[in-house]
This record gives structure tokens, sequence and C-alpha cells, in this order.
């Protein structure tokens, strides 16, 4: 016998206070009270919906029957993971169930559901990431092993292979040193993201520290480089040497990149403001003219090992975390990464970072 309405009074007002969505169910399966939440995610008025009709996944299904079953003790709790879809994405959440005492007076089981989608997405990058490591390394090493091999037997009397064995090997070496310091650098970046620099730094001085670390590789290339940028710049809030590294980086991809188009500009300029940024904005540009992107690759470009052309940036010794680094870096700083380029047009990678003081009218 169902219990009359007044006295569900408390258990409604609780459940409807909840911000995540919670249903009572009566033994037959009835949704006797639910909250706005659960009517979000169900996308309809669940109170007087038979529950089965909508957890019907296997797993679901399965946690209700069992929560229902008038055996089962109060003190079971029952678990079960269900994935709702949405036109836009899909949300994964974690049910639980539970039965209340019959002695407290209310014969029925609560519901409660919790999104976990963040977690789930967090383990699948987890996994991804083991497995573009394991990949990245794997190729490397199973060059070395092959030449260790070689020069172990068949060229270990030839002298022409084996300088050119030793040089291929050098460069792999070389390349998984680099992978291992930039891995390195992402993991402090990610436990110092939220913590924002308070050192007052010139970003004049350093695009110069950048360029004068680069030198050798920009006349070795042969590119023209432009210097835009003003000499009377404002200081910004920021960590040096980090700061280095992300026009490090930038530089470093238009010389990999864009060399072929035979100029790079370096520009800098102050902005009065600047969206959802609050105050003055020094915005940094780094512009190549070579061979551009396909826009359709911009929104995945700084995400770990994603390469649009794998081939060449393995040859030009990349690892794929470039730009992942300088997201970590402008993030850490309160900026922004902005990505323009087209196909035969050129590449522009700008960073806008905020001022450190008030800046003179």
């Amino acid at each position: 016998m169902l219990e009359p309405r007044d006295a569900l009074a408390p258990l409604r007002a609780l459940i409807c206070a909840l911000s995540e969505p919670v249903m009572l169910i009566s033994p037959d399966g009835v949704v006797r009270i639910a909250n706005a939440a659960a009517d979000e995610v169900f996308v309809t008025p669940m109170e007087g919906a038979r529950v089965r009709a909508h957890l019907r996944q296997p797993d679901a299904s399965a946690l209700i029957e069992r929560a229902l079953d008038p055996e089962t003790p109060p003190e079971a709790v029952h678990r079960a993971v269900m994935v709702i879809g949405f036109a836009s994405a899909e949300t994964t959440w974690q049910i639980t169930a539970r039965r209340l005492d019959p002695d407290a007076g209310i014969d029925g089981t609560v519901i409660s559901l919790h999104d976990i989608s963040h977690r789930e997405a967090a383990e699948a990058q987890r996994r991804d990431f083991v497995a573009n490591v394991s990949h990245e390394l794997r190729s490397p090493l199973t060059v070395l092993v092959g030449f260790i091999e070689t020069l172990q037997n068949a060229a270990q009397d030839d002298p022409v292979a084996r300088a050119e064995f030793l040089g291929i090997m050098s460069r792999e070496t070389q390349r998984m040193a680099g992978l291992v310091a930039d891995l390195m650098s992402l993991s402090r970046l990610e436990g110092d993201e939220r913590i924002r620099p308070r050192e007052h730094v010139s970003l004049t001085d350093v695009l110069r520290a950048t360029i004068a670390a680069l030198r050798p590789r920009i006349e070795a290339t042969g590119v023209q480089l432009d210097w835009a940028v003003p000499d009377d710049l404002p200081e910004v809030t920021g960590d040096h040497d980090q700061l280095v590294q992300v026009f490090h980086n930038l530089l470093g991809n238009a010389l990999k990149y864009g060399a072929d188009g035979g100029r790079i500009v370096i520009g800098a300029r102050l902005l009065a403001q600047f969206a959802a940024m609050g105050g003055p904005v020094i915005r940094v540009s780094v512009t190549d003219y070579g061979d551009g992107i396909d826009p359709i690759h911009i929104p995945r470009l700084t995400e770990r090992f994603y390469r649009v052309d794998r081939a060449r940036s393995r040859d030009q010794g990349g690892t794929g975390l470039g730009l992942a680094i300088v997201k970590h870096i402008v993030n850490r700083h309160r900026g922004r990464l902005l990505i323009r380029s087209a196909p035969g047009a050129g590449s522009s990678f700008d960073v806008v970072l905020p001022c450190a003081a008030p800046v003179p009218s």
C-alpha cells in the first residue's frame, strides 16, 4: 500500500534540493519522486513513469531488477554504468540504487545518477597517452636494435656502413631524448598550471633570447627573419624561462614547416583590451609564409602527439608535444593561443598575454 503523498513531503523536499539526478522508485518500478535534474537527464517528467522504460541498457536493467527484488536486503548497494546519448555528445553516468528500509515507513528504492563523463574521458586520454608514448618510443628503439644487430654481424668490418648506421642511431637517440625531455616538461607544467607566475617579464627580452638561441638554425635555413617588435612594450606577469620555451617552440615550428616560404615575421603589439581578458594585453605573432595548414587540423594541433604530417614531423625531429607544451604554458599565464592558417597561405601563431600593470593612456 502506498503511503499518503504528505508522508513523502520531507523526502520529496530533500530529493528536489539535490543537484544530481535522484529518484524514488516504488516496488513495482514506478517513479514516485524525481527531481529536476532527473527530468533534465531523461528529457521528460519522470514522476509516474516506469523506470524500466528509461533504464533499458543491460547493466542498468539488471541493476533495477536486483534493487527491486523484495529478497534484496536494504543494506545492499547496487551500481552500474549507463551511457546516455544526445545529438551533440554522449554522457556517461554511474547509477547507484539502494532499497529503503521498510521499517523506516517508506517502501521504495532510491536511484541516483552521477556524471562520470570527465573521469571516463580522462581515462581514455590516459590510455591514448600511454599508447602514443609506447608507439613513439617503439619506432626508434626498433631502429636501434636492428642497427646494433647489423653492426655486430654483417657490417662490423664495413667502415662506411658503420659510419652511416651510427649517424642514424645518433639521430634516433636524440629524438628519444627530446621526447623524454618534452614529457618531463609536460608533467611539470600540469602540476604548476594552476599557479600563476608573479614575476614581471619583458617580452622584448624574451623574444631576443629566443632568436639568439635559434640563430644557428635560422642561418642554416637561410630564411629571412623580420623583427616587428616595439622596444617600449610594457611588461607581462610571467615566467621568463617558460615564455622563452613558448616562443622557442613556435619559432622552431616555423623554421621546420614554414621556412620554404623564405620569410618569418615576429611581431608584437599592445592592445587596450581583448575578449574576456579584462585589461590591456600584448599580442605576439610568429608568422611564416610556408605551405600552411588545412583549417580542419587547427582545433587539434595542441593535442599531444597530433601531427598534420607524421612522416615530415619525424624527419624534422619533432616529438608531437611542442604545441601541447605551448598551450599549457599560455594557460598558466592566463593568456590565449590563437592559430590561423590556410593551405598555401602560411601560418600565424599568436600568443595573447595580459600586461603586468595598468598601461598609461
